[in-house]
């Protein structure tokens, strides 16, 4: 059985206790930060040890590796990378988005990771909340969804399989749903010219990861994450987005209830991945109590997002590729 839950874990290496979490919930996948990354050699034999408890060589290990603030993997083991507000003022844009996320892609396979959060493909959007911030390509839709289209194109040529965020769209949120839950009441027709635009204009891609927003417009009661009118009309419908879809972090003070009231609720609106990402097991259990077994239309969906990196990293010349990078980023202004 493969439960359609990620989850995390608290340090850089499991104990027995973790073990047999793992072993029982039996997750789709597990998802890292900051406090499970020590240097390239632990951080492998974490990746590794996750899917030999599993028992599967593929299992999908996710990472948030955005680049600017977002960087899970950061110097000195890694390169820093940049933000993604930086490409726009570069001369070549999409290159620059490209390559940044070719670099990346590189340094997550040398450790086995197959699965990066990434792009935001959020609208920049005025007084938007400092939690997306420089992690936005840009206020204008049509460059976001092209520079979200480049960053996620080159993710999958090195191997990884890219995920977009904050579906329908975050930029609106004056506030930071890691700590209270944003509510936005911009009209339909407003939410529909702009942020839903490049999650439209990118709805192949693989995977997709919610907002906790509340859009009082379409459902003025429930955020996206817990939606049933919004994942199913907006998220399905309208954007027409056909990849896996899963909730953004359970843990963030955004959604209300009890964890298993949260997992019911985000399962009842039609998501297809639960994801509990702080590694507290008490927390993790109440989740995987009520996460399904990952079947159906979801495991479909779920088995392609794999398929699109099955064939590994293309060639490519990383030293040539950073060269190039930081001769575009030393171009742009300021």
């Amino acid at each position: 059985m493969i439960r359609a839950l990620v989850c995390g874990c608290v340090g850089p290496s499991l104990d027995a206790e973790d073990r047999a979490f793992l072993r029982d919930a039996a997750p789709w996948g597990l998802i890292l930060f900051k406090r499970n990354v020590v240097d390239r050699t632990q951080l492998r034999a974490l990746v590794d040890e996750f899917r030999s408890i599993v028992g599967r060589a593929d299992a999908p290990v996710l990472i948030d590796q955005e680049g600017g603030r977002v960087q899970r993997m950061a110097p000195p083991h890694w390169p820093a990378y940049p933000a993604a507000a930086r490409f726009a003022a570069t001369p070549r844009p999409q290159r620059a988005a490209w390559l940044t996320a070719r670099l990346i892609a590189a340094d997550l396979i040398e450790v086995g990771i197959n699965v990066d959060c990434a792009p935001v493909i959020d609208v920049a959007g005025e007084g938007m909340s400092a939690a997306i911030g420089s992690r936005a390509f840009s206020a204008s839709p049509e460059q976001v969804a092209a520079l979200g289209r480049a960053y996620a194109d080159g993710l999958i040529a090195g191997g990884v399989a890219p995920v977009v965020k904050h579906m329908p769209g975050h930029g609106r949120a004056k506030v930071d749903s890691h700590l209270e839950l944003p509510i936005v009441a911009a009209s339909r027709d407003a939410l529909a010219a702009r942020d839903f635009l490049p999650f439209k204009a990118l709805r192949d891609l693989p995977m997709a990861m919610t907002a906790h927003v509340v859009f009082s417009a379409i459902d003025d009661t429930a955020p996206a994450t817990t939606s049933p009118r919004v994942v199913g009309e907006i998220m399905r419908g309208e954007i027409g987005f056909e990849g896996l879809i899963f909730s953004d972090d359970t843990s963030m003070k955004a959604l209300a209830g009890t964890f298993v009231e949260k997992t019911r609720a985000i399962f009842a609106a039609g998501l297809d991945i639960v994801l509990h990402c702080n590694g507290d097991l008490t927390e993790s259990r109440e989740v995987a109590s009520e996460t399904p077994e990952l079947e159906g239309d979801a495991l479909r969906r779920a088995e392609a997002a794999l398929a699109c990196v099955a064939g590994g990293p293309q060639s490519f010349d990383a030293a040539a590729g950073r060269a190039e990078l930081d001769a575009l980023l030393a171009a742009a202004p300021g």
